[in-house]
């Protein structure tokens, strides 16, 4: 788990400000659901709110699909209008949700084993990938050394059980995948990405020397986006698209699994925006030694 960049902003609270449109359309009929439950049990906000011992605000957030209920909520909600039968059509309305917004401290509860897991099974149905990232190197590029230093930092960032070797051995496994010849990457990279220091110099070096690579001919293809490029769109969000159906990216609470069509296609968008400017070949090369000409060994 590495974040893309500054993306939609998700708060702690649980409200989200900006999200897909999918997500919200599903967020805002499930509190149209809880409204209902609420009018059949014949009580006010006010009423409910007193009966569960919850401030009126967040009966409202939850009515207006402004937060995301917890299943304690919701179990409480049912039980509270008199309806605790609908406790179950609740909580799986909330786990459709779940599919797609993944908080990092519901995922990482158990450590990040679980999570590279997760996208193991995800790109064992993935034919084609494609992906942006703006600050850090892809997961399926990144040495084994690279990935312990990025995931110990992240470990420190959400307070989540320190399983890092575990967590590297996964990742490094599921890089098996690239030699898969039936199955298409595409990589673009921020040139700032090949800067950026979440590791030591020397760690740096030779992550570099591992891209440079994957830049021959096959079925990994690694684009650069160069610092003076003429830029179509901003390079601050970082993504992945699998099959065109499917997109994942991140923000510093959660991950984003988005499948609706909409979103689907304005990633894709974007990509194909971001791709224009890229390099390949000999000019990847000089991209990537001129990020290497800045990594001067301190230890």
């Amino acid at each position: 788990m590495a974040p893309r960049g500054p993306v939609p902003g998700v708060h702690g609270s649980g409200t989200v400000r900006w999200v897909s449109t999918d997500f919200q359309q599903a967020r805002v009929s499930l509190g149209a659901r809880l409204r209902e439950l609420r009018a059949e049990g014949g009580l006010t906000g006010r009423e409910l709110a007193g009966r569960l011992a919850w401030g009126q605000s967040k009966v409202s957030k939850l009515e207006n699909g402004k937060q995301t209920p917890t299943v304690a909520d919701l179990t409480a909600w049912a039980e509270g209008t008199g309806n605790p039968g609908a406790t179950g059509e609740l909580i799986g309305r909330l786990r459709g949700l779940e599919t797609q917004y993944r908080s990092w401290r519901r995922q990482l509860a158990g450590g990040y084993r679980a999570v590279q897991d997760a996208h193991r099974a995800q790109a064992q149905r993935t034919r084609f990938r494609r992906s942006f990232d703006p600050s850090l190197i892809p997961g399926l590029l990144q040495t084994a050394d690279y990935a312990r230093s990025v995931l110990t930092r992240y470990s420190t960032l959400h307070t989540a059980p320190r399983d890092i070797e575990a967590a590297v051995r996964a990742r490094m496994g599921r890089q098996d995948i690239l030699m898969d010849q039936t199955r298409s990457f595409h990589f673009l990279v921020w040139e700032g990405a090949l800067r950026a220091r979440p590791c030591r110099p020397a760690v740096l070096s030779a992550q570099l020397d591992r891209i440079v690579g994957r830049l021959g001919p096959g079925n990994v293809r690694v684009g650069i986006v160069p610092f003076e490029a003429d830029m179509n769109l901003p390079a601050g969000v970082g993504f992945s698209v699998h099959d065109d159906s499917l997109v994942i990216t991140e923000t510093w609470h959660a991950e984003m699994w988005l499948d609706g069509s909409e979103d689907v296609a304005l990633h894709v968008r974007a990509w194909e925006a971001l791709e224009r400017n890229a390099l390949y070949g000999a000019g990847a090369h000089r991209a990537l030694m001129r990020a290497k000409r800045t990594v001067i060994p301190r230890e």
